[in-house]
């Protein structure tokens, strides 16, 4: 059975995307998939060379057909978000429509009352969405475009694409890179999966935004753990996260400190672990180790346990 892990934030800057280049530096027999669209940047420290683009087509957008088009401004009267616009030809004092493609929602309001059928939808590229082939394994991932909308339809398209290779390469673990916040992107990113492990850090806004996240994976029943990254950096507020978790029987994977290392690896885009061995890498590799304890099934457990006792036994 396939294995899917999201690594996810209640807000940017917490360390995430860092931690899971380090996981997919460890990780064997994966596939990862970058499902922060709006700012997909885990390419950017994994490398690679992409072997597939393609366009995403996230909406249709209006279009008017001025051959056909009377200009009775029957279209404007519907529009509920101020996309058809007029202008006038100057040198022929006549009034014509166009569609402002960035206020247009696709809704098709306009097209159902255009009495002279002179309204029709085309496919609209929002973005596109590639598959890379990198020295940790392949990676799917996406660029939405600036301002467009149905990120969580593309983070969709990205998970079922790394389903299918994952499937057809017998790949046993698929690690998302998921968004910031609570929001769609986010939602699309966690239901369905079978781990959702939350990066925090010890401030005010990560904390409360932990919280609200915590919230949401219980809400799709995902299996929940949290990792403090740069706890040192407050750790009064370390201890707040720390009680929270107790109070909600989460488990924390790792208690990671600051390092300027990372910011040095990130310079050099390779993940920590390619960078160095010193520093945290003690501490990413227990966040890895207790992972990997907590995705196992529990028959495996059991049997991961007689094994230690057996090995102990014959140690006497």
């Amino acid at each position: 059975m396939i294995k899917e892990i999201v690594v996810i934030s209640g807000k940017g800057g917490t360390g995430k995307t860092s931690l899971v280049g380090s996981l997919a530096y460890l990780a064997e027999n994966k596939i990862l998939v970058d499902c922060d669209v709006d700012a997909a940047d885990l390419h950017l420290i994994l490398g690679g060379k992409i072997s597939s683009s393609k366009n995403f087509i996230g909406s249709k957008k209006a279009e008017i057909l001025l051959d056909n088009c009377n200009s009775c401004g029957i279209c404007t009267e519907y529009c509920r978000f101020d996309a058809i616009k007029e202008k006038t030809d100057t040198s022929s004092n006549i009034t014509q429509f166009y569609v402002d493609e960035y206020s247009c929602e696709g809704c098709g309001v306009c097209a159902k009352f255009c009495l002279d059928e002179a309204i029709t939808f085309k496919d609209h590229i929002s973005g596109k969405w590639f598959i890379s082939d990198t020295k940790y394994g392949t990676l799917v991932h996406a660029k939405l475009g600036i301002a467009e909308a149905n990120s969580g339809k593309l983070v969709s398209l990205l998970r079922k694409t790394a389903h299918d290779l994952a499937v057809k390469n017998n790949n046993e673990m698929i690690l998302i890179d998921g968004s910031p916040g609570i929001g769609c992107p986010v939602i699309a990113s966690l239901t369905g999966v079978n781990y959702a492990l939350i990066v925090t850090e010890p401030t005010v806004s990560a904390i409360h935004d932990m919280e609200r996240l915590f919230e949401l994976t219980q809400h799709f029943g995902v299996k929940t753990g949290i990792c403090i990254n740069k706890f040192d950096i407050n750790l009064k507020l370390c201890d707040t996260i720390e009680k929270f978790s107790q109070s909600k029987n989460i488990k924390v994977l790792s208690r990671i400190p600051y390092d300027i290392g990372v910011t040095k690896a990130q310079i050099e885009g390779v993940p920590y672990l390619e960078y160095t061995k010193n520093g945290i890498s003690k501490s990413i590799y227990e966040l890895w180790d207790n992972l990997k304890q907590e995705i196992i099934e529990p028959n495996n457990k059991t049997n991961m346990e007689n094994n230690k006792l057996i090995q102990l036994d014959k140690l006497h």
